[in-house]
This record gives C-alpha cells, structure tokens and sequence, in this order.
C-alpha cells in the first residue's frame, strides 16, 4: 500500500486510490525573473519521479504546474534592465524550459502561465469579496481579511498573529485591517513599468496567492488528490491558498495530501547571489551531467534539507559511475559469453528480492534514498561473479536495473569508447598474451594519460573512461 506523508495531518497516511483511478497533481513552479537554481530543480526532479511512480502504479497522474509571470520581482528586475515584465518573465520561462528538458524533467502534462487566468482570478477574487472574507482599500488593493478564516495556519502551525513576517511588498498597507492580511488585488498606481489589466474590479494587477487557487480551481475544481512543493512555500503561500480556495468555494478540504521538499542549502547558508553562492542549473551541467544532479537530489529522502558542497556532489559522480561502470560490464560480458542458459533461481531470488526493496522504499512516501540503496545491494553482489554470467541472466539483470533507474528519472547512456583507444587495448592485450609485459605496461600507461583505465578481466581487457560526469 502506499502511504504518503501529510504535511496537513503531520503523519504518513494510506494513500486512498482516487474512485476514478485518476489523480489530480498540482505543485508550485518557477517565478520567472532570474536562471533556475539546483535548489529549485530539487523540487522538480522529486515531483517528477512522483509522477513517474504513481503511473507506473496504473494511475492516470494529471500533472498541473503554474508559471508565475506577474510578480514585483520580475517587474523590479524589468525596471533594472529597462524592459517591460513580460519580456523578463519570457526570456527566464525559455531558461526554465530549457532547463528542465536538460534534466529530462518531462512529466508535467500542463504548464498554466498566470497570465492567462486573469479572469478565473477576478471570478475567484469577486466571490471573497460577496462572502465578506475580502475588503478594499481605496486607491491601494483588495486584500483577503485573516479574520473571516479562523483555521489560517493549519498546515505551518502557525497563527495568525505570527502572519505579518512573511508578507511581500505588494501586501505592505497601513490601512490593512490585520497586519497578515494579504493582497488578492493591487490596484495600478500610474507607474509605466507596472503591469495591469482592465477588469471589473478596476484597473491592476493579481497578487501572488490568487494566481494558483485560480489555476487549479479552472483545471481541477476546488478539491484535489495533491499539492506539492518547496517547504519554503508552506507560509505563507500555501496557507494563503488554502484560507482562499476554502473560503470561496466552501468545501474542505482544499487538497487532500500536501507534500513539500526539504531545503537545498550551500555549505549551510541559503542560496543567495550576495553571499556568492548561487548555482544555476545551467553552471551546474557545466562540470557534471544531469544523472549526477539528480542522483545527488534522490539519494536524500525528499523531506531532509540537503546541505549541497561541492564534495556531496563528486560523490554522488563517483556513485553514478560505478552503476554506469556495472551496466557497462554486463553488456561486455553479454558480447563474449554468448552461450545461452537457464535462469538460476538464486539470481531470480535476488532480483525478486531487490525489486520487493526497490518497491517497499518508493511505496514507503517516496523514499528515493532507501530505493537508491537497493541498487548498490544488488551491484554488489553480483560484481562477485559478473563474468561469469550467461547472457539470459545478463539480460535479466540490465531489465529490472534499467527499469528502476527509469522510474527515478535517471537515464542510462553508456560511454563510447574511441576507435583509437579500443586498439591500443587489442594491441595490449595482444601483448600480454605474448608475455610482453614491459610494453604492455607502457601502453597501459598511455591509455591512463588519454584518460582511459584498463581492467584485465578472465574475459579480457575492460576499458573506462577516467571521468564520465560529462
């Protein structure tokens, strides 16, 4: 059974199969104003492995993802470059994309921009205030009012005393009936730069927490099976989508399961271009290949902050090598051993054993770590006799390996080994046979300055490169 962790209920529960076995998914995406972080991406490959599993569990897994294109931070960062905010907000959404298809990060079924809401956001924003749980303030905004929705902080624990550290700039008032209450609706107030549309609740523009209730609610209705995103985003946006999408329609509750992802820190300090300690995606796969990112972010159980240096990721190099290095001698064994024979029950034993584990951990709230570990299980047992094993064996082990690697997103493309390295290998081995062991000393030496290290093996030479992060 599988059982995910409630942020609301602060415990694991029994995930209950959706009556028309189809599963309604929402998590938070990119504000786009600047390049998309590594900590950012956390987010992303985790949810993406969620959907992932859930339809390898025959569920039909809706994803949804918001873009936020109207925001004070890509209208600052407009006013920086002296460009309008939707040319900010398009240039960083390419980066986003581009960004997410480098990683194979490809399991959203719908991306839904702001922008194009701004009716769902007036309707939503229309019933709150007939409902008496938002007020206006003249020549300033529409704000949702913390008192009309006594349950405001149920998902952080927080109350709604404790509301007023966590608002943004556009929520500033000091006309505000309580210092927490938030904007719904910023009216324009003359600036060129400042983004607006014309609606019937005056001319202006949407706050943040409107945006996604809007989405979601036009997609999916006002209840749905999960929500999911950064822990950061708990309080107080997803407190603020809460008390909104419960007040206008309601029914509770608003989402049945949340689920946020632990902090990615760098060397213990939050990621901030001040400090220097910034990293994009895009620098990220500069020095190492997408698998190496995402093993780093999957071998943490998704809720554990992870404290990124640049040793946790050679590490995780290291760990992606020796799974690329295993798949690697399975296939050169599978080249020179062709004699086909039965399956031994001990190695069925061992892979119906490792895949119960591999299961176990995902259906466990998704506990890549634990699975992850499985796999280093299996590849040491098995590096014991690899070259020894039959091609039906062979065969049968790459399967259930290959597959499980997949549904955690992470792609198996062995290295080429160069025409020009794949001989001096012949020649060396050619060379030991005759006993010539002085040269085939030399030409081993050769190959390691070319990068290259060469295991002799009872079937052969088996040829690696030194570094496969690329």
């Amino acid at each position: 059974m599988l059982s995910i962790y409630n942020t609301l209920s602060n415990k694991k529960e029994t995930f209950e199969r959706p009556k028309k076995g189809q599963i309604k998914l929402f998590v938070c995406g990119p504000t786009v104003y600047d390049k998309t972080h590594i900590g950012h991406a956390r987010t992303y490959i985790f949810f993406d492995v969620v959907k992932r599993y859930l339809s390898h569990l025959s569920y039909k897994v809706i994803y949804l993802q918001n873009i936020t294109d109207v925001h004070d931070k890509i209208t600052e960062r407009a006013n920086q470059e002296r460009v309008k905010p939707l040319v900010i907000a398009r240039r960083y959404e390419k980066y986003y994309f581009a960004a997410m298809k480098k990683l194979n990060v490809a399991s959203v079924t719908k991306y839904a921009r702001a922008t194009n809401y701004i009716p769902e956001i007036i309707k939503q924003i229309t019933i709150l205030l007939s409902k008496g749980n938002a007020y206006i303030i003249q020549n300033d905004g529409i704000y949702f009012d913390l008192k009309s929705f006594p349950e405001y902080g149920k998902l952080s624990r927080r109350t709604t005393e404790q509301a007023e550290d966590a608002i943004s700039r556009i929520d500033e008032s000091v006309s505000k009936r309580n210092k927490g209450d938030f904007c719904l609706w910023k009216f324009y107030s003359g600036e060129i730069s400042e983004p607006f549309w014309e609606t019937k609740l005056g001319k202006g523009r949407p706050g943040w927490h409107i945006e996604d209730t809007a989405i979601t609610e036009k997609n999916f209705g006002p209840q749905y099976d999960i929500h999911g995103g950064g822990v950061d985003l708990k309080f107080p946006h997803h407190e603020a989508e809460i008390a909104q999408q419960e007040s206008a329609s309601g029914k509770k509750p608003f989402v049945q399961i949340w689920m946020h992802t632990g902090a990615l820190l760098v060397d213990g300090k939050k990621m901030s271009k001040s400090l220097g300690n910034f990293i994009t995606v895009e620098d990220f796969l500069k020095t190492y290949s997408p698998q190496v990112l995402k093993l780093l972010v999957l071998k943490n159980h998704y809720r554990s902050p992870i404290d990124y240096s640049d040793r946790i990721a050679k590490e995780a190099l290291i760990e992606w090598d020796n799974i690329l290095q295993f798949l690697a001698k399975l296939n050169f064994v599978k080249k020179i051993n062709k004699v086909s024979k039965t399956l031994s029950s001990d190695i069925e034993t061992l892979l119906t054993k490792f895949y119960a584990e591999f299961n176990g951990a995902m259906q466990d709230d998704f506990n890549t770590s634990k699975a992850i570990s499985s796999f280093h299980l299996i590849i040491n047992e098995f590096q014991k006799r690899i070259y020894s094993l039959n091609i039906k064996e062979i065969k049968f082990i790459e399967q259930r390996v290959v597959n499980n690697l997949n549904l955690l997103g992470l792609e198996v493309k062995l290295p080429k080994i160069p025409a020009k390295i794949a001989i001096l290998g012949k020649k060396r081995e050619l060379m030991r046979s005759n006993k010539q062991f002085i040269q085939s000393d030399d030409l081993r030496k050769e190959m390691d300055t070319l990068g290259y290290t060469i295991e002799d093996t009872p079937l052969g030479s088996f040829l690696w490169p030194q570094k496969t992060s690329k």
